[in-house]
């Protein structure tokens, strides 16, 4: 008894999709790659406007001391 993917009339025995499953998948094909393209263009920019963001920072309000501190001499 064949299970898995052989049962489905949509895949070759070579694990291919057949011309079955290409035509179920061409209706969606723009819109998928439409929002696939959005969904790139939408983690790119959010990407950039955060590099942006934190490349701006100057840390000018951080203190940063003169001189290391000096160490007290041990006390016997």
């Amino acid at each position: 008894m064949a299970s898995g993917i052989f049962n489905s009339t949509y895949y070759g025995k070579d694990y291919r999709a057949g011309a079955a499953l290409l035509r179920a998948r061409r209706p969606y094909l723009f819109k998928n790659a439409l929002t696939g393209f959005g969904l790139f263009a939408f983690s790119i920019a959010v990407y950039t406007y955060t590099i942006r963001a934190v490349g701006q920072e100057e840390f000018s309000d951080v203190k940063v001391p003169d001189a290391p501190a000096q160490k007290l001499p041990a006390q016997k």
